[in-house]
């Protein structure tokens, strides 16, 4: 077991909402040897040298090319975080104040650009190795998938609605134009679900399944063009809300919003949408997830889906590595490639994918919005009782998705599958 080195209480005061334990390992410094942090060092400086950034060390010398500016104000705990735990570590080390940036989103794009080749290829190669492997209690078994999306959506509604606009979409956005600007940002929101509903061809008296509710637009969208929608939910949170937002508008005979997994639902639907919903299901239960599609469309029905991507390469590294991500925010959670989507429904089902459209430009500025806002309203989310680490822990989270989408190491596609109506 890694021992850890307490750090003075003064600095940290405890998250209430989700637990002084979530936050153990970011609160203290794992004792690591001085060899450990002495390559650790060296190996950052000779991988950062080359790239277009500026990094600042507290009492030291500054490495890189010019560029964005990362300040490291304790270069002991970094280089003690990044030696026991990789990238994980990394983030930890900006939960606790140990390194910061003027401009993240910029310092963090520039390293994803150079996911690929910034750990020097002698250790990737042993990466099974030193690479943290995922909790098994995060797989997403039917009760697996329960415990990591209440971890993640149940934080609070009133978290979310800080920084998401009046429709409480949380996915990404479709704009006219950029900049991106926060006035548009609903109408952009109502653009992308009116595609998905387009895609799958939803209209007056449609039978659609949602898999994934979020808060509820897209099912009131429907129902506003006259469909009769069953949203499958595993947050208690989110659905709550959700009816509510229901009965509001009136359409409480056409929506039913469940707590149902997606593998517990029964019925034929002649439509079936999810957005951003995959990536929490894990590559164990990909089948699983397309054959449920499957299963519960009509013939001649259509499916859309909205997926975020990243690299097949990338995605096969990294596919059994835990991550700060899984750590923090998706417990259990990992995106795919276009690739596995593909390849998952021909070879599990007989969905035929006959669309795909790709915009994660739109991703990027979307991330942004939410940025800002978040980071104008700290003091609300203080109020609500997020401490100062759960406030860097979600600038992080905001900040690393927009670099990831800006650098291009991460897209987000609508899928339009489709299944034949059987020959006579």
């Amino acid at each position: 077991m890694t021992q850890v080195e307490p750090r003075p209480a003064a600095r940290h005061r405890t998250a209430d909402p989700v637990g002084a334990d979530r936050w153990a390992d970011a609160l203290a410094v794992p004792r690591a040897s001085w060899p450990v942090r002495a390559v650790t060092a060296s190996v950052l400086t000779r991988s950062l040298r080359r790239l277009p950034l500026r990094v600042r060390f507290a009492g030291g010398s500054t490495v890189g090319l010019g560029g964005p500016l990362i300040e490291v104000r304790d270069p002991k705990a970094f280089h003690a975080r990044i030696g026991t735990r990789g990238l994980i570590g990394f983030g930890e080390s900006f939960m606790a104040g140990e390194w910061d940036a003027p401009d993240l989103v910029g310092a963090l794009t520039v390293l994803a650009a150079h996911a690929a080749d910034l750990i020097p290829v002698p250790l990737q190669r042993l990466r099974g190795v030193w690479a943290q492997r995922q909790p098994r209690t995060q797989r997403n078994t039917p009760d697996g998938s329960r415990s990591n999306i209440s971890r993640h959506y149940d934080l609070s509604n009133d978290l979310f609605a800080l920084f998401l606009d009046e429709t409480l979409t949380y996915s990404a956005a479709v704009f006219r134009g950029f900049p991106a600007d926060w006035s548009l940002l609903a109408a952009a929101q109502h653009r992308k679900i009116d595609r998905l509903l387009d895609l799958a061809g939803v209209h007056d008296g449609t039978r659609l399944l949602e898999i994934g509710t979020g808060w509820g637009e897209l099912a009131l969208r429907a129902a506003a063009r006259g469909a009769r929608v069953t949203s499958l939910t595993l947050s208690k949170e989110q659905r709550a809300l959700a009816l509510d937002r229901v009965r509001e508008a009136g359409y409480a005979d056409r929506v039913a919003v469940e707590l149902c997994d997606y593998r517990e639902a029964g019925g034929t639907y002649d439509a079936v949408v999810s957005v951003e919903m995959i990536e929490a299901v894990g590559a164990e239960f990909w089948p699983v997830y397309f054959r449920t599609l499957e299963e519960r469309l009509a013939p001649g029905g259509r499916v859309a889906l909205q997926a975020i991507t990243m690299p097949h390469e990338r995605m096969l590294a990294g596919r059994d590595t835990h991550t700060w991500i899984q750590k923090y925010i998706f417990p259990g959670g990992l995106i795919p490639s276009t690739r596995a989507i593909e390849e998952t429904a021909r070879d599990h089902t007989a969905l035929a994918v006959t669309a795909r459209d790709g915009f994660g430009a739109h991703y990027a500025e979307t991330l942004r919005l939410w940025r800002e806002r978040f980071t104008d309203r700290a003091d609300d989310a203080a109020a609500l009782g997020f401490d100062e680490t759960f406030r860097r822990l979600w600038t992080f989270y905001l900040a690393y998705s927009e670099a990831g989408f800006r650098s291009g190491y991460l897209d987000v596609h609508q899928y339009l599958l489709t299944k034949e109506t059987p020959a006579r």
